[in-house]
């Protein structure tokens, strides 16, 4: 299939081509143009090649630190959320099971809990986190 409507072309850091394309059946949507891609039903090297002869592609811009600073945090503040409501919060908020565990194992869970709460509390946050272990 041959694109030729897009819009909001800018180069990325391998030199691929981020994009937005009129598809015929999805409209306007977001498109990582790599001219090597062959698997793909577009073809990204005659759209590639069309982006740059018009030269609409923006230079690559690299982020900042404070971006790449806020991309870490970012990490770091979802893999402890998942872990909060996939593995905590299913025990602490359901009153039977909570109330099925020892008191011992409910101080567990609420040291755990708290403690992956003050994961960004850490000095090393984002860069160096430390884990808490459930039981620990």
């Amino acid at each position: 299939m041959i694109i030729t409507e897009y819009r909001n072309a800018k180069r990325t850091a391998l030199d691929f081509i981020d994009v937005e394309i009129n598809h015929p059946d999805l409209g306007w949507t977001p498109f990582t143009c790599n001219p090597n891609d062959t698997g793909s039903a577009i073809d990204t090297s005659a759209l590639y090649n069309l982006i740059v002869a018009n030269g609409d592609a923006a230079a690559y811009i690299p982020p900042t630190a404070e971006e790449i600073n806020a991309a870490k945090e970012l990490s770091v503040r979802q893999e402890r959320n998942y872990i909060l409501e996939n593995v905590v919060d299913p025990i602490v908020s359901n009153p039977l099971r909570w109330e099925a565990l020892s008191s011992e194992d409910q101080e567990a869970y609420r040291t755990y809990r708290q403690s992956l709460l003050d994961i960004p509390e850490q000095a090393g946050f984002p860069d160096s986190v430390t884990w808490p272990v459930l039981g620990t």
